[in-house]
């Protein structure tokens, strides 16, 4: 009888056990499909995108990055803030995932969990920091973006820690509204939140000299590119969970030279 009981709870305790990891597992499921949807979405919306920023250019017979007198806005980015008010660039890199608009809000909380249709999505968007000002542009404008497990958004910045293709694609193309400028990396490194390299104000020549030092001297490769203390740079910033999970940083900068 004792070992009737005893068998009996065995197969109670073994369902409850079986019954507890399938739950575990449709819910892990559950997750994984979710993610896999939001990704799968994210790159149909995006390329939509793409779609609508060269194809009204094209369809005007003029380039991407032609200016209309009519309103300052250069001409590829009118059907775009007739989508989403909040655009104000376009960033292109050869040999990389990265061609997207770039958003702006008056914080650097919305478009981190927010896609250009304003729907929430764990890619977020790229999106330039609150502080930046595209008709009166910083030393220092600062465009941020996620690290997506599929390969969007900010994730090929890994590229440029390679050598080679930090070498070989140190010039990319980024975009405002009224304005288009050759980016020119000159910086590529791991770092914490601790320095300041997002830094968008500055009170004398001096503090910006010295951040420009300080972003070459921390650089993994060295260039020959030149920097004044009147010359304008674009960091690109986005997350390196080897570092810390938190604080952990990958950027890459550029020096802009206006086209």
């Amino acid at each position: 009888m004792v070992k009737n009981k005893q068998r009996k709870g065995k197969k109670v305790i073994s369902k409850i056990i079986t019954i507890a990891c399938l739950a575990v597992f449709i819910y892990a499921s559950h997750g994984l499909i979710s993610v896999y949807i939001d990704y799968k979405q994210n790159r149909s919306m995006l390329s939509d995108v793409q779609d609508t920023y060269y194809n009204v250019a094209s369809a005007e017979t003029v380039k991407p990055h032609d200016q209309t007198e009519a309103k300052g806005v250069r001409t590829g980015f009118d059907a775009l803030l007739e989508q989403n008010e909040n655009v104000v660039g376009w960033i292109t890199i050869d040999d990389t995932h990265i061609d997207y608009p770039i958003l702006q809000s008056d914080n650097n909380i919305d478009y981190l969990t927010e896609n250009y249709n304003g729907q929430s999505s764990i890619a977020g968007s790229i999106f330039m920091d609150y502080r930046n000002d595209i008709e009166d542009t910083e030393l220092n404008t600062v465009i941020y973006g996620h690290r997506m497990k599929d390969g969007s958004m900010f994730q090929d910045l890994i590229k440029f820690l390679d050598e080679d293709f930090f070498r070989t694609h140190q010039t990319f193309t980024y975009d405002t509204l009224y304005d288009s400028y050759e980016a020119e990396i000159f910086a590529v490194y791991n770092t914490l939140i601790d320095f300041n390299y997002i830094k968008t104000d500055f009170d004398s020549e001096a503090e910006y000299g010295a951040l420009l030092q300080n972003i070459q001297d921390k650089s993994r490769f060295a260039t020959d590119i030149e920097l004044d203390n009147d010359d304008q740079i674009l960091t690109l910033s986005t997350c390196d969970y080897e570092m810390d999970p938190n604080d952990g940083r990958l950027v890459v900068q550029a020096k802009l030279t206006k086209k």
